[in-house]
């Protein structure tokens, strides 16, 4: 360490200096510069830069434990604390996640559904509980609004949409994706906060079009929705708050980037023992 020092200080002083303060001699750093780095050295560096590409490839989301079952899945034999040293010697950091609260609207077109969902969140198959809920996003431009409808099983975001208003049309638009990409059974849940969207005599008669039941978070328990506010959570963390965005179109194509590239295709859920959902729909249908 005192030579690994001494050399991040050789440019500004000289080594002489350097070895008489820290009380080494010159000859044994010279030695140390010539010797040739040990194997753990170069296997640290070569598996340093594969931290670094995954990290750069998973938008900076992953703490040591996905970094580690993500090499893990790639063939890599390391433990995690090695994995957690590396990270944290070179200041390889996960991007934090900033908090906001969102006013909603009390109006109501039509009576809340009861709330059919139970702490722990969960479904025994496909399509059987859909979640569903809007969030915002910041533009130079203006907000972007994302409707968005996520299959409680497999944690896939199965529907979504994108506008300038946070209305019944856009949320209905998410849903109308959703049925027309998995064809739920009748009688298979759509839970959702009592927003007016979802309150909507619109939105209701689609659900009830379609045959699926609603169910509504209680008021003011935003824990009652908690995969999609997970969903909205990384969705914050892993993009947008670091990504400043110029204009709607600009957010638009990065939103989808995120949904159909990353997180439903690659990014690994702790809730799915860290597979993607792709994956994991893949795995059940295997079994």
């Amino acid at each position: 360490m005192k030579y690994a020092w001494i050399a991040g200080q050789a440019k500004e002083y000289p080594v002489r200096s350097l070895c008489r303060a820290l009380r080494v001699s010159p000859s044994g750093y010279y030695a140390w510069r010539s010797r040739q780095p040990s194997r753990r050295a170069c296997e640290d560096q070569r598996l340093l830069e594969r931290i670094r590409c995954l990290h750069v490839q998973t938008r900076e989301a992953y703490g040591t434990e996905r970094v580690w079952r993500a090499l893990r899945q790639q063939g890599e034999s390391c433990g995690r604390n090695r994995v957690r040293r590396l990270r944290r010697d070179h200041a390889i950091q996960t991007r934090r996640r900033r908090r906001y609260v969102q006013a909603r609207a009390t109006y109501q077109r039509v009576p809340a559904a009861p709330n059919h969902l139970t702490w722990p969140f969960h479904s025994p198959r496909p399509n059987a509980v859909w979640v569903a809920d809007i969030t915002f996003v910041p533009t130079h431009r203006g907000w972007l609004y994302l409707a968005a409808v996520l299959d409680l099983h497999s944690r896939r975001i199965v529907g979504w949409a994108m506008g300038e208003r946070a209305d019944q049309a856009l949320a209905s638009e998410a849903l109308a994706m959703a049925l027309g990409r998995r064809k739920p059974a009748k009688g298979a849940i759509h839970h959702s906060d009592q927003g007016s969207q979802y309150t909507s005599r619109a939105y209701q008669q689609q659900l009830q079009q379609a045959g699926l039941t609603a169910s509504m978070s209680r008021k003011g328990m935003p824990y009652d929705n908690a995969a999609m506010e997970s969903f909205f959570s990384s969705l914050k963390q892993e993009l947008t708050h670091h990504q400043p965005f110029a204009t709607r179109e600009e957010a638009r194509t990065e939103i989808f980037r995120y949904i159909e590239g990353f997180y439903n295709r690659q990014r690994l859920h702790s809730s799915l023992g860290y597979r993607s959902p792709e994956a994991f729909e893949r795995l059940a249908k295997g079994a």
